[in-house]
């Protein structure tokens, strides 16, 4: 296999190289670019590799311009500290998109969706690729939750759930019927467990199931104000820095 690494930060390169060589030592790495100029030039003279990993922000500028320049026919994994591209990322044919500072387990499980893609071509003599792409990068996610109330254990079905917040340091589900119950699991933990397709974490108090979003308004200081279909004890607000990605979230679905 033939990789090509896309990134202009020297340190970060040798780093994945290494991890790289270390995952899978049959691999070559033919060449190590900074800019998108030199990689437009390298793949236009020198034709496509195996597989690219690519930072999002290069010398130059974003790496989205290079697939206005040049045809990219092989798989990317996007490396990036930023998660905001993501959308973009796979939109560009991007297989994977791993967020800095990246771990050997990252890199592990981004071979592991190319894997899965070359499987597929082998068994499948018309690929349908931007279908295998939503199935490789679309989180499952948790389908229902365990709760304790009342002396009584509950499931609660991830649709049933219009948002989960936290109240009084501790974090509950609210559910469309309007009922609430406490879950012995951070808001962290749970933004990890349910899909990304059904839920977006809005602040640091809120996340929100896409069907429970009833209107967005524009806010002070180029924020958002978010307005659910059933009452929440908080005003939800979305900051201008995470405005962007959530509106292209909204509309993407």
């Amino acid at each position: 296999m033939n990789i090509i690494i896309v990134e202009d930060e020297l340190k970060t390169a040798q780093s994945l190289e290494k991890i790289i060589s270390g995952i899978r030592p049959e691999a070559n790495v033919i060449g190590r670019y900074q800019s998108i100029e030199d990689t437009v030039s390298a793949l236009s003279v020198k034709g496509m590799p195996n597989l690219i990993f690519m930072d999002v922000q290069l010398a130059d500028g974003l790496c989205f311009e290079i697939f206005k320049l040049v045809e990219v026919t092989c798989p990317v994994v996007f490396c990036t500290a930023f998660d905001e591209y993501a959308l973009k990322a796979f939109k560009n044919g991007g297989i994977d998109y791993v967020l800095k500072p990246f771990s050997k387990e990252d890199i592990e499980a981004a071979f592991k969706k190319v894997d899965e893609l070359q499987n597929f071509f082998q068994q499948h003599k018309a690929p349908d690729l931007d279908g295998l792409l939503t199935q490789l990068n679309t989180p499952k996610g948790k389908t229902s939750f365990l709760v304790f109330l009342n002396q009584k254990y509950k499931t609660i079905h991830i649709d049933d759930i219009a948002f989960f917040y936290i109240k009084h340091d501790g974090t509950w589900i609210a559910t469309f019927d309007k009922q609430q119950y406490p879950i012995n699991q951070s808001l962290d933990q749970l933004t990890q467990a349910v899909s990304t397709q059904q839920f977006y974490r809005l602040n640091r108090q809120y996340l929100v199931n896409f069907k429970a979003i009833k209107e967005i308004e524009p806010y002070f200081m180029r924020k958002l104000f978010v307005r659910l279909v059933i009452e929440t004890p908080d005003k939800l607000l979305v900051n201008k820095e995470k405005s962007g990605s959530f509106l292209a979230w909204m509309e993407n679905r």
